[in-house]
């Protein structure tokens, strides 16, 4: 009869999401030329994903007869499930995006608040969404099957989609802003969002089909990896205790998350102040991210007096919801400007682009020592506390109430996009001031996001090893093993050839962004002046085909060199194999994480009229270093936290087919 509440939960969700659809899309008006800005964002987004989807249809539907012919239909089903509800709510989650770009901006003629209002409910969708696809799917699998195994196919599903929208998305959008920052603020010396730029458009799409939609898919298969790897541990120590335990506190996340975003507000003031508004929005978030915490520690206090006797359990779970929060943390000194690392790399553009690189690397790399201190004691402790099962319930613990914590994130690129609908459809200036203080709460909200993408994914990647260990019957690895060395040398490389592909298809595809947009600027007379309108579509196709055509070899390269490894050089190599990714691909996605939100920061503060403000050497400087940190933070280093648990999930079905 508990199944019944991950379902009811569930579908909680998914009503409250929709809801919230609803009284977004009411938002969604403005003048003529506003809504013509907003709707080119919107076709170019819905645009890329079809396609991104049709190229993606033919590998599915391969892996699905693979997965029949030789394990069973039912998994190759599964498998598709999970596929069509992780692209599902990127896709979902995306197509409210676009209608809350031009509701916050629209709102923000209104009131601030109503301007926050709208921006944070679009994604309160998303992490409803996520939550609430992901929740119903594993439990109808487990219902209609009663197999462990099943529910590794359908977060294998998940995974896949999430890594070719991560990186598609990633590559889609890093090119066009790299591409249009550039030429425009560093060569033309025009304003980010300018609409005399011909690349715009193309970035304002890259931010709803990356950092929501490829964000959206990349945590529904974090979300998912966490409570199958706790079910597929638990179901045998357990029984189905094993898989009502973690399902039934994934509902109780949701109830929370629900109730924490209802109480996340801010009320009016008489006269807007920038400063201040930032800190309301500031404060109503923390609210409702700790309300909804505190619930969470309190509902999983009972759900696990319910089902054991012994509290270790609880105890493992809050470990992993500690180092998840710690790491946001870590995460958040190293990339915002009210802490020195940043302010290092500003002070450090006055001398050029190449001391402003040099300094974001230097942070990018110390930053790992913390996340990688707390992962190695948090994994000491929840094996202690409850063996292989205390490491995948850790896991859990970050992701719990990942509704809310979506909320925030999802929320930062809508009042980005804000922003620049507002700059491209000539609102009055309080509008483009009202995004902005919005929009810098989202970059704090970003680098938060992020902390917790790459806390979990170091766990979950973790409970998905532990799992490989048990279903391969290894105890343990001998490290002096050739073999095992192998494997080390293998996995361990994996991430910085997977980092190569998508880094050079940014490079590439900014490459023929820049191209495209000089050419504008010098064949189309009269754009400089605003007489002439860009051919915005140019620049939207050029980015289309260029990440289409990227994303399937570093796809290709995730699935195909674990299996090359386990059915050449046997299943000993390839737990070599992982923990060589694991430990290497951790490590590169924080640094590049931090080091991207560092740059981004950094140019954000000088932007402030420090050190010479915009325009100055120092600012054009940090501009270059924005555009070395694009890339990392938003394609590479996000993509490496799926890598590095879907390397686990091959590992897992491979080996399950075999032995």
């Amino acid at each position: 009869m508990l199944l019944y509440f991950p379902i009811i939960a569930s579908l909680i969700a998914v009503l409250f999401a929709v809801f919230l659809m609803g009284q977004v899309k009411q938002t969604a008006t403005g003048s003529e030329e506003v809504k013509k800005v907003a709707s080119a964002i919107r076709d170019g987004a819905t645009t890329f994903l079809k396609s991104e989807f049709k190229v993606l249809l033919p590998i599915l539907i391969i892996i699905t007869i693979l997965l029949g012919i030789f394990a069973s239909w039912g998994r190759g089903l599964s498998f598709l499930l999970g596929a069509f509800l992780s692209g599902l709510a990127g896709f979902l989650g995306m197509w409210v995006s676009t209608q809350a770009n031009l509701g916050t901006a629209n709102s923000a003629l209104d009131s601030f608040p109503k301007a926050f209002k709208t921006a944070f409910r679009s994604g309160t969708v998303m992490g409803m969404l996520v939550t609430g696809f992901g929740l119903m799917g594993l439990t109808l699998v487990w219902i209609f099957t009663k197999d462990p195994q099943f529910l590794i196919t359908f977060a294998f599903g998940g995974s896949l989609i999430a890594l070719f929208m991560r990186v598609g998305g990633g590559m889609y959008t890093k090119a066009a802003d790299v591409g249009a920052d550039l030429v425009g603020k560093v060569e033309e010396g025009i304003p980010e969002d300018d609409p005399r730029n011909p690349g715009v458009i193309a970035d304002a799409v890259g931010d709803n089909v990356g950092d929501v939609a490829g964000m959206g898919s990349d945590l529904f298969e974090s979300y998912v990896s966490a409570i199958a790897a706790t079910a597929v541990l638990g179901v045998p120590l357990y029984g189905v205790k094993g898989l009502l335990f973690p399902t039934c506190l994934a509902a109780a996340g949701i109830i929370a998350s629900i109730i924490g975003s209802l109480l996340v507000r801010v009320e009016e003031k008489d006269k807007f102040d920038f400063q201040e508004s930032t800190q309301r929005v500031r404060s109503a978030m923390t609210r409702g991210i700790v309300i909804s915490n505190l619930l969470m520690i309190a509902a999983a206090y009972f759900i696990t007096r319910y089902f054991f006797t012994d509290l270790n359990i609880f105890y493992a779970l809050l470990t992993g919801l500690v180092v998840g929060f710690l790491i946001s943390k870590l995460i958040e000194y190293y990339t915002s400007d009210r802490y020195s690392p940043v302010l290092a790399i500003a002070k450090a553009s006055q001398t050029g682009a190449s001391t402003n690189i040099i300094e974001g690397l230097a942070q990018g790399m110390v930053s790992v020592v913390g996340p990688a201190v707390l992962v190695g004691i948090a994994m000491i402790v929840v094996h202690n506390l409850a063996g292989l099962f205390g490491i995948a319930l850790s896991s859990l613990g970050i992701l719990a109430v990942l509704g809310i914590n979506l909320s925030a994130d999802s929320y930062g690129p809508v009042v980005d996009n804000a922003a620049g609908i507002a700059e491209m459809g000539d609102m009055p200036s309080e509008v483009r001031e009202k995004a902005d203080a919005l929009d810098s709460v989202g970059n704090t909200t970003a680098a938060t996001g992020k902390g917790f993408a790459i806390g979990s994914a170091g766990l979950v990647a973790l409970a998905w090893l532990a799992n490989y260990f048990e279903a391969a019957q290894l105890q343990q690895v001998d490290l002096m093993n050739p073999v095992v060395i192998s494997g080390l040398f293998i996995g361990a490389m994996l991430p910085f050839l997977f980092c190569s592909f998508t880094m050079r298809a940014v490079s590439k595809g900014a490459f023929a962004v820049i191209e495209e947009v000089r050419r504008q600027f010098e064949q189309l007379k009269g754009i400089m002046e605003g007489e002439t309108e860009p051919d915005y579509d140019k620049c939207v196709d050029i980015t289309t085909k260029r990440a289409l055509k990227s994303m399937i070899l570093p796809g290709l390269a995730a699935v195909a060199i674990p299996a090359l490894v386990g059915f050449t050089l046997g299943w000993k190599s390839l737990a070599g194999v992982l923990l060589g990714t694991l430990v290497t691909g951790f490590l590169l996605a924080v640094m590049m994480a931090n080091s991207g939100g560092a740059w981004d920061n950094a140019k954000k503060y000088i932007e402030a009229d420090n050190f010479g403000g915009k325009g100055s050497d120092a600012h054009k400087a940090s501009v270059v270093g924005d555009t070395v940190g694009d890339p990392f933070k938003d394609t590479s280093g996000p993509s490496l936290n799926i890598l590095i648990k879907l390397v686990g999930i091959i590992a897992l079905i491979l080996v399950s087919l075999t032995l």
